[in-house]
């Protein structure tokens, strides 16, 4: 069968072979990019278009989804607001991709006035389908589908996006190994953005989404969590919230225990309860909180869904999902059976019962007989080479990006729409530049520490002169988010970078632009210059390096590291070498001269967001993402390798979160670390 793309068609199923749609006269595509098999509709999009279950013929007929933008007003404020959501949400999937539990995007693109976007097809039923036909759930499996889905949840919030439509028909169970995924992010929102643009603009479901969300258009963390206690009630009674939410408004959340049809555990209705506060200020705040209250009183801590996420020694446990779900459903039915007729005395029990079996069944924890299973075990080679000597913390604030003036006497550091000074020995806020209108996602200061350079998400880069902390000159001509910026060894060239595709090069002492190189396909996230000022180093979401002259604007290599976004790039202090780190957790080594790779530094567990090289060239430091999903003995967020050997050097043994940026002092004794929980950690360096 051929299905027709019309997203008015009323009947779009065809025999293959035709030409034209059988009952609107269409023309008929075979394949879309000459590659995506449309094969029936899914789901329609009220009028902007439809999604459609396809094959991928490059990949052996695996199925996926497709979804279709087709406004059929042209020009109005519903179909650019509908463009600019299609456009985020492929930018939300190439980003939050790399969840287990969120689908991959695997194509976005234009074809015949329509915009399409192509992702992971996940195989098994939405909760709300579930929900119909076993028609009850429990203490237990609610504490279990919380424990699966909030650390998806604390995934996306530390990453700066709301989901905003968090509901049964958005969450579901994969038939491979009963984890959950949580789908569509159509609605989803940079926490930084300008949610509420027009008055009356809301998005998310009715009866799921919190007042906030519907009265106000404006949304936090803590509006997903009231879904998600939403999302609760309703597999516990079987009402749907939107059907109370229509006959009483929000009044419903205030008796909503009222409508449960099982006995619920005490802890877990407090749990519940404080999801669903109407009020804000009330309700969890954030994914870790109900975690937290969660794991007091069940202890069945759920492995990670995929395997990659765990460190190469972890990967040899024994994993038996479907024998476990066998057993886990075994024992609830006997369980349910032997403790009828006890009561909410039974009930308890068995919940505890329930919890001791499955927590002895559990794959993390399970070993062979006479043996023991090691989750992480780090290098035996171990020389205490970093020490924390302060912590700077901040409230209410980001730390994205993070800079040491040459004196060693400053650290800058980017964050909302501010740029904040800190003296590095005291720890002390010295100044706070204010000048950008969103957020700030670089800052680098020159060498001769005179000058600093931000770029932000308002498009713009700004140059200020750190004497008197006043802007000198203000460059407007990336047409869009500005992410990285470098400065040359000898102080005179900027060089920026843009999710508009573009990298520009500027005279840093008059703000004029040089040149502009083109040649990656997708947006510019990564940028470094070689110490002889000439040759520059791109890194892109189109999963290519690029070396430049910096006097030419033609590529001088592109090279290829993997099939994954290139997400930092460091030159040694020689030049000769380049340092690369990409999405599929891979550090690379390359030769500048021959533009070929030296070694894959082995053991990285996490994505790396940032690299950064000794002044003796002999040590690479990298920063990498928290891994929520993972239960280390040892979180090495900061990590040493040698670069001789391509080995791992000393593990941090201090707990460090996300890591957003690294910097050396320019005597190489210090290093300073940005973290994601508003932290910039300083640390004493040995070589």
């Amino acid at each position: 069968m051929i299905c027709c793309l019309n997203p008015d068609c009323q009947n779009p199923q065809n025999l293959d072979g035709k030409e034209f749609c059988q009952s609107c006269n269409t023309p008929l595509i075979p394949l879309l990019r000459n590659r995506f098999r449309v094969i029936r509709v899914l789901s329609d999009e009220g009028g902007f278009g439809r999604t459609y279950l396809s094959e991928d013929t490059d990949k052996l007929n695996e199925c996926c989804v497709i979804k279709q933008l087709a406004p059929k007003f042209q020009g109005t404020w519903s179909q650019k607001k509908a463009m600019q959501l299609f456009s985020e949400e492929a930018k939300l999937l190439q980003e939050l991709g790399e969840h287990p539990q969120i689908p991959t995007l695997l194509a976005y693109f234009e074809q015949d006035n329509c915009l399409y976007l192509v992702q992971q097809f996940i195989d098994g039923n939405n909760l709300l389908k579930e929900l119909q036909l076993r028609k009850s759930y429990r203490d237990w499996d609610l504490q279990s589908i919380l424990l699966d889905l909030l650390p998806i949840l604390k995934f996306i919030h530390s990453r700066g996006v709301i989901h905003r439509d968090i509901k049964p028909e958005n969450i579901i169970r994969r038939k491979t190994d009963g984890r959950l995924t949580l789908i569509d992010f159509g609605s989803s929102k940079q926490l930084t953005a300008k949610i509420q643009k027009k008055s009356g603009t809301s998005i998310g479901s009715h009866g799921y989404s919190a007042i906030e969300q519907i009265r106000d258009g404006k949304a936090y963390p803590a509006s997903d969590l009231f879904g998600l206690g939403a999302t609760c009630f309703h597999l516990l009674t079987g009402i749907s919230p939107f059907q109370l939410w229509m006959e009483y408004g929000y009044s419903w959340v205030k008796n909503w225990q009222d409508y449960l049809r099982c006995p619920l555990s005490h802890e877990l209705a407090q749990i519940i309860d404080k999801l669903l506060q109407i009020d804000i200020q009330h309700r969890y705040q954030w994914a870790d909180e109900v975690i937290r209250d969660l794991s007091k009183h069940y202890t069945h801590l759920l492995a990670p869904a995929s395997n990659s996420f765990l460190p190469t020694s972890a990967k040899k446990v024994d994993f038996y999902p479907q024998k476990y779900f066998l057993i886990r459903n075994l024992v609830l039915i006997v369980g349910t059976i032997v403790f009828l007729g006890l009561g909410e005395f039974g009930y308890r029990k068995f919940d505890q019962l329930q919890m001791v079996i499955f927590s002895s069944l559990h794959p993390l924890q399970r070993s062979k007989p006479n043996s023991e299973v090691v989750l992480y075990q780090p290098p035996q080679k171990h020389v205490e080479r970093v020490g924390l000597l302060k912590t700077i913390s901040m409230k209410n604030d980001l730390v994205s990006s993070i800079a040491i003036s040459s004196d060693n006497k400053t650290i800058a550091s980017s964050g909302k729409n501010l740029i904040k000074l800190w003296n590095m020995n005291t720890g002390q806020q010295i100044s706070v530049l204010k000048g950008h209108t969103q957020k700030v996602n670089v800052v680098a200061i020159s060498p001769d520490g005179k000058t600093l350079v931000s770029g932000s998400d308002d498009y713009t880069i700004k140059i200020w002169k750190l004497s008197t902390k006043k802007v000198i000159h203000t460059l407007n001509i990336h047409t869009d988010v500005v992410h990285a910026v470098a400065i040359s060894k000898d102080g005179k060239t900027l060089v920026s970078a843009s999710d508009d595709k573009t990298i520009k090069v500027w005279n840093l002492g008059t703000g004029k632009l040089i040149r502009t190189l083109k040649g990656h396909s997708y947006w510019v996230r990564s940028v470094a210059i070689s110490p002889n000022n000439f040759t520059l180093a791109s890194g892109s979401f189109d999963k290519t390096i690029k070396l430049w002259n910096l006097t030419q604007e033609k590529p001088i290599h592109t090279l290829t590291p993997n099939s994954q976004t290139v997400t930092s790039l460091a030159f040694s202090p020689d030049g000769k070498i380049l340092a690369s780190a990409s999405r599929d957790r891979k550090i690379k080594l390359w030769n500048i001269g021959t533009g070929k790779e030296i070694r894959t530094l082995a053991g990285q567990d996490n994505n790396v967001t940032s690299l950064a090289f000794s002044h003796d060239g002999k040590t690479l430091v990298s920063g990498n993402r928290n891994c929520m999903e993972c239960d280390y003995s040892i979180k090495s967020n900061i990590k040493l390798w040698d670069v001789a050997t391509g080995e791992e050097l000393a593990p941090f043994t201090k707990n460090t979160n996300t890591v957003t940026s690294l910097a050396f002092s320019a005597d190489g004794k210090i290093l300073v670390s940005g973290e994601e929980n508003n932290k910039i950690k300083v640390w004493r360096f040995s070589r």
